[in-house]
């Protein structure tokens, strides 16, 4: 899991298993007051090993641009999460 700090919120990124396979994930977390918010990180794919799946996640966690002020993760256009 990685983590990044942003002014009102804390991103963080992992992997949960869905089935047989693992889904990459961010959560983020406002600083004051309220509940995490998570998103699936490249829905259109999936992973069979963890290890990869979080690689996938941090990976997403340093690409993105910033935050929306609602917390909502910002990546370049066109960002797709492959590396092909």
């Amino acid at each position: 899991m990685a983590e990044r700090e942003f002014d009102n919120y804390l991103a963080r990124s992992g992997a949960t298993l869905e089935g047989s396979r693992y889904s990459a994930w961010l959560a983020v977390t406002p600083r004051r007051h309220g509940f995490p918010v998570y998103y699936a990180i490249c829905e259109n794919r999936s992973f069979r090993d963890k290890d990869l799946a979080e690689a996938a996640a941090a990976k997403a966690l340093a690409d993105m641009t910033g935050l929306e002020a609602d917390g909502t993760p910002i990546f370049p256009e066109g960002y797709t999460g492959f590396d092909d």
